[in-house]
């Protein structure tokens, strides 16, 4: 049974979720459909691409995932088909994959939808690319091929020898505060030095923590999350909201 994901900027108040699912069952009732999340901030690519680049290598080799955050249907070149890694991918072409992956895919083409209804032509846009994958086609046939997709440039943490300066990519439903420093790159700037991870005004964490529960409840503290990066947490509490952080904020770490 095929597995396909959505992730969208959609919410669940409104119809279109339903919408896209019933056009996907339409086409093959035995789809698997899955829900990855459609609480993405309105038109916030940057928080979509962190969902699906920690998420889709969780599933099946061959599942398909429907990213639909931003859209725009302006044009006949703005939808992409992607096979990446015995992934699939589906969505716009408005930068968002090239926040997604390490190495830009190969395989990517672009979907013609001239012949999609009016109204809400991502239900018929989605549907047929599925469709495409799911009854074994050759992939190649799905749309035109090309040779790069549009890019969004994020901001990277600044290096020297004793510092990195990162910044927050994201703050999650319990409000910890993610930054953009993975724990490859913090382990080679320390180098087995001591630290101070210094935000907004409050005092610097000088230690790493394995587990939430290594501080008293309410205190804060810093650990690497699931996904590699550094986060910020506090205890049975809410970092972004008490410490004041908000997304592309300053996280200076000073290393001795």
């Amino acid at each position: 049974m095929a597995i396909i994901t959505l992730t969208t900027d959609f919410g669940l108040h409104d119809y279109y979720v339903g919408v896209i699912k019933g056009a996907i069952l339409c086409q093959n009732p035995n789809i698997n459909i899955v829900d990855i999340s459609h609480n993405i901030d309105a038109y916030d690519i940057v928080q979509a691409s962190f969902i699906i680049k920690n998420t889709y290598k969780a599933f099946p080799k061959g599942t398909i995932h429907i990213v639909s955050v931003n859209n725009f249907i302006n044009t006949a070149k703005s939808f992409i088909a992607i096979r990446h890694k015995d992934y699939y991918f589906i969505g716009p072409d408005n930068g968002i994959f090239s926040l997604v992956f390490e190495d830009m895919p190969t395989e990517i083409f672009r979907l013609d939808i001239t012949d999609t209804v009016r109204g809400f032509p991502l239900k018929d846009i989605f549907a047929k690319a599925v469709h495409h994958i799911t009854t074994d086609k050759p992939f190649e046939e799905i749309g035109e091929k090309i040779h790069r997709i549009q890019e969004r440039i994020t901001l990277q943490p600044v290096l020297s020898k004793s510092q990195i300066r990162g910044s927050v990519i994201h703050i999650d439903n319990y409000e910890n505060v993610i930054v953009n420093i993975p724990l490859v790159l913090f382990e080679q700037v320390a180098s087995g030095r001591r630290f101070e991870i210094f935000f907004k005004r409050y005092d610097p964490i000088t230690s790493i923590c394995e587990h939430y529960s290594d501080v008293p409840v309410g205190e804060t503290l810093c650990l690497f999350n699931s996904t590699g990066y550094l986060e910020i947490s506090v205890n049975l509490g809410k970092a972004a909201s008490l410490h004041n952080l908000k997304i592309d904020d300053t996280i200076q770490i000073d290393f001795f």
